[in-house]
């Protein structure tokens, strides 16, 4: 005879699986519709995602834009926090050689065309982000204690015994300051007085210390000292048109941010700025 606990009863047993089934069947459910809940859930666009992430932006460029781009960097970061921009700042032919030599760079603002010229033509911007960006002006500075030079002309004088330029290599300013005093039939008599600077903040400091009585610098760098005066600026057809291109290099692992960046940089609010320090829209 069975054990009294063995025993089951035929309507309890089935009432037992039937339990059984309908807790599966509820489980079932509730696994299918937190599936669907997942799926329907929307996930962020990958832009969105891109917006939120820090991103450092580096900005090779010229001493002349300075006092333009620290201001215009506040004004940018206040709209966009996630944006961090460093500037390397260096003469234009250096910043060239150090993007052919694969330096780091999101965006190249150039003092000068060929410069640009040479990085398209290996490839290594990006032709379609290309820009006139601005333009600027060649002036000539002496020190503000000097009295007897007023004009191209006056650097003739005897007493004027060094007068400074920058490299011609590196220095775009060189190549315009060689173009002014041809047209002006001045280059031949001033050569020997030439003396080079690796970048037009040296030329100034050349100026202001009193090592030359005279130098060629842009517009936007000497408003920039207290310690010179302008005397003369370079005829228009004296020379080329002075054009500051900008471009995305085409190694930039923040291409998108750049281009954003750099859209920036000809917007109205930006180009007060650089007004305010010299600078014209470029053309």
């Amino acid at each position: 005879m069975k054990n009294f606990h063995e025993i089951r009863k035929p309507n309890q047993t089935r009432a037992g699986l039937g339990l059984i089934a309908c807790s599966l069947f509820l489980l079932v459910l509730f696994i299918s519709g937190c599936s669907t809940a997942a799926k329907d859930t929307p996930k962020p666009e990958a832009s969105q995602v891109e917006q939120n992430k820090p991103v450092e932006l580096m900005v090779a460029t010229a001493p002349s834009l300075k006092g333009s781009l620290d201001e215009i960097t506040g004004l940018y970061a206040a709209k966009n926090p996630q944006v961090k921009i460093v500037y390397n700042y260096g003469s234009s032919g250096t910043l060239q050689t150090q993007i052919e030599q694969g330096a780091a760079a999101d965006i190249f603002i150039s003092q000068g065309k060929p410069q640009m010229d040479a990085l398209e033509q290996k490839g290594l911007i990006k032709k379609d982000s290309r820009v006139n960006l601005l333009g600027d002006e060649l002036v000539l500075i002496v020190n503000k204690s000097n009295t007897s030079v007023n004009s191209f002309e006056d650097l003739t004088k005897p007493e004027v015994k060094q007068i400074g330029i920058g490299e011609a290599e590196s220095v775009p300013a060189a190549k315009t300051t060689k173009e002014t005093l041809t047209t002006l039939k001045l280059w031949d008599t001033l050569q020997p007085k030439l003396v080079v600077g690796k970048d037009l903040m040296q030329v100034m400091a050349y100026v202001e210390t009193g090592n030359a009585e005279a130098g060629f610098v842009w517009d936007t760098i000497a408003i920039t000292s207290d310690k010179v005066k302008i005397v003369a600026a370079a005829p228009a057809n004296s020379h080329a048109p002075v054009v500051l291109p900008a471009a995305i290099v085409t190694a930039s692992k923040n291409s998108e941010a750049a281009a954003k960046f750099l859209e920036y940089l000809k917007s109205d609010e930006a180009m007060k700025v650089f007004n305010k320090n010299g600078f014209v829209k470029g053309k």
